[in-house]
């Protein structure tokens, strides 16, 4: 925005200042001109009576030493040419020496025509200045008065102008360029305290705003729309927090109490209730995780993870530890393919989360006595979680809808579910720098993959 304000102020001022500049130029050469014109005309005006009377009298003795003292004295070569066009006297002038142009404008006088204006002469423009005026006698023409000066002389003078205007046009332009930088600067001052204010928010600051008394009055109706805007959004995030820490001191509660009764009831349970009383309090040890995490989050004000070096296939085998009764519940079987270690940088509990939402989907479509396949492997630099169901799967024009959320497909819409599961898998692995992919495999079935950042261990 700041180069099309700098464009607009300053192409149209540049432009302008040249119109005037190139304006004055050309009437400081034409007065310069104007001015070696006048002096030239007033000299032959001299010449002409001395000329007059030295052609009438045939000496041209009589004028010859006033033209030899005009030449060196001004530079210039001066003559005196009879009726036929012959060099009568001469100040410095020799026979032959007139150019063409000069003899034309000879031949002119003598037919009884005056001279014609001087042209404007440029820098750069070459050869010398020539005046011509016929010398009449009782209205006949008798002779021609010659002036031939250089050009050098008005070419300079000219120059020298020209350079001091071209100097006064870059320091206005300069000056033009640093009070449109200054005007560019004011005007989008409240844009840059604006995006300042957009990154704070973003980055947590919820406090963050801009004061409306700065900049141009037309910014200052989009500067109070932000902060109430800003208001709006940190009293939404304030009662999302309120609500989150609330639930969570809640949900605590009962859960400890839950907790203690399962230790109490295992008291009384032999020795083979032992491995379903360690899974029940493994399951209240990852709810009070979650609750943990969500009351941090809460207190934090933004929903960052911690992230940090977890080996995925401790992740996958102990959820899938946790999801075998319900797998057996519905006839299915589990069967994880593991390296030995798949590090990776990345938080625990969200990444427990989406694994738990992308198994519940393949339980939840798995017909009964099929195989549900887990695989864990480390392809390059990111790790990969895979969830592989034989079920009806989905035609290739819903694979893309499938992590929607609230959608399903018209198949299945007598199964249990919100159509969410996907959803939150999907918003969990790009809140942890990752990915979802969902596949079609031959063979039937639908495959789920989490990518994930590989790690160091």
């Amino acid at each position: 925005m700041r180069k099309r304000l700098i464009i607009v102020f300053l192409v149209p001022m540049t432009v302008i200042l040249l119109a005037l500049a190139g304006a004055y130029a050309w009437s400081v050469a034409r007065s310069i001109q104007q001015e070696v014109s006048n002096q030239q005309l007033g000299d032959l005006s001299y010449f002409l009576t001395g000329a007059r009377q030295a052609l009438r009298a045939g000496a041209p003795d009589v004028i010859e030493g006033e033209l030899r003292r005009y030449s060196e004295l001004y530079d210039a070569e001066v003559a005196v040419f009879d009726r036929s066009g012959a060099l009568w006297a001469s100040g410095g002038l020799e026979p032959g020496e007139l150019g063409e142009e000069a003899t034309a404008q000879l031949g002119l006088a003598l037919s009884g025509r005056r001279s014609e204006p001087v042209q404007t002469v440029l820098p750069w423009s070459l050869g010398e200045t020539t005046v011509v005026e016929p010398v009449f006698d009782d209205g006949i023409v008798i002779g021609a008065v010659v002036i031939s000066a250089s050009a050098e002389q008005p070419r300079s003078e000219i120059l020298t102008h020209w350079l001091a205007l071209i100097a006064v046009c870059i320091a206005i332009v300069a000056l033009l360029v640093l009070a449109v930088f200054r005007l560019a600067s004011w005007v989008l001052q409240p844009m840059h305290r604006l995006d300042e204010a957009m990154a704070a928010i973003e980055h947590g600051e919820m406090n963050a705003r801009i004061s409306d008394d700065t900049g141009p009055p037309e910014t200052r109706s989009m500067t109070r729309i932000f902060n109430q805007m800003a208001e709006e959004i940190e009293r939404v995030i304030s009662r999302q927090q309120e609500f989150a820490m609330n639930a969570s001191h809640e949900l605590r509660n009962p859960l400890g109490a839950l907790l203690m009764r399962v230790e109490y009831l295992a008291t009384g349970l032999d020795e083979s209730w032992d491995d379903d009383v360690e899974k029940t309090r493994e399951e209240g040890r990852r709810m009070s995780r979650i609750l943990d995490t969500l009351l941090g989050m809460a207190r934090a004000g933004r929903a960052d993870s911690v992230f940090a070096v977890v080996d995925l296939v401790d992740v996958v085998t102990a959820r899938v530890a946790a999801w075998r009764h319900v797998a057996r519940e519905r006839g299915v079987r589990i069967a994880v393919s593991a390296p030995a270690a798949a590090p990776a940088l990345t938080d625990r509990t969200a990444v427990e989360s989406a694994f738990d939402a992308v198994i519940d989907n393949a339980l939840k479509f798995a017909p009964r006595g099929t195989e549900v396949d887990v695989t864990v492997a480390v392809p390059g630099e990111e790790c990969e979680i895979a969830v592989r169901d034989r079920g009806r799967g989905l035609e290739p024009e819903e694979l893309e809808r499938a992590t929607r959320r609230f959608w399903r497909s018209a198949r299945d819409q007598n199964v249990p579910g919100s159509g969410l599961g996907l959803a939150i898998a999907t918003d969990l692995m790009h809140a942890l720098g990752g990915r979802i992919e969902v596949s079609a495999p031959g063979g039937g079935g639908l495959r789920v993959a989490l990518h994930l950042p590989a790690g160091e261990v």
